[in-house]
């Protein structure tokens, strides 16, 4: 069971990892502290946390691995850190399966607030889409209460932002939602992102929901966004 308060922490910087578990203590949240890679998949199935903070390089197994094997079993909430501030550095987080992405060096405060604003976005959306149960278009199916998505009946792992892009396009198919518009539904939190983060995304998204009889719903309006036919 998810402890809502709760964030694992790996990061193989001392110093780094205790500053952001005092400033999360500071919220009220409880953090468990990891210097490597090898047991985070076993951590997470063990302790369920509410949000994960990931460092990319890790001795023992790095971020971006770590990343694709939780994205198999778990929807949990992943900000990953780097050193690294290339935009093509972040885009391949993101394809990993993280939710967001941030910078080193960077404000403890502003992970904090971060980790705030992904577990207030995954409340909202349980909480909105508890009554509305299922979203069906062609050979997909969304299931609001158990936030998952099925591809001609299997079950695929989608991010909590590739799930609210998809259940935008999908609850008015033919619609095109500019990037803009996508931008803002995907980050609630006024962040500026990147086009090319919501392409990023939607890239994901159409290699995830190709089926053998079927090819992916998401089309692309030049010049302009995305939209579901």
């Amino acid at each position: 069971m998810t402890t809502q308060k709760h964030v694992l922490i790996v990061e193989d910087e001392d110093k780094i990892a205790q500053i952001l578990v005092e400033f999360l203590a500071l919220e009220g949240f409880t953090s468990t502290v990891l210097n490597e890679g090898t047991h985070v998949v076993d951590t997470v199935k063990k302790e369920a946390p509410a949000a994960i903070i990931l460092d990319r390089m890790l001795p023992g197994m790095d971020g971006l691995t770590i990343c694709k094997s939780l994205r198999r079993f778990s929807m949990v909430p992943i900000i990953m850190l780097t050193a690294r501030v290339d935009e093509i550095d972040r885009l391949i987080g993101l394809e990993a399966g993280a939710d967001d992405y941030v910078c080193k060096p960077f404000s403890a405060r502003e992970v904090v607030a971060r980790i705030q604003a992904v577990l207030r976005r995954s409340t909202q959306q349980i909480s909105s889409d508890a009554s509305t149960d299922k979203l069906e278009f062609r050979h997909i199916e969304l299931d609001m209460s158990r936030f998952e998505c099925a591809v001609d009946g299997k079950t695929i792992e989608l991010t909590p932002v590739e799930f609210r892009l998809l259940k935008t396009m999908m609850t008015k198919p033919g619609v095109v939602y500019s990037r803009d518009q996508l931008m803002e539904l995907a980050y609630e939190d006024g962040r500026v992102v990147s086009n090319r983060t919501i392409d990023s995304h939607m890239k994901n998204l159409r290699q995830k929901l190709m089926a053998p009889e079927h090819t992916s719903p998401i089309h692309a309006v030049y010049g302009i966004g995305y939209k579901v036919q």
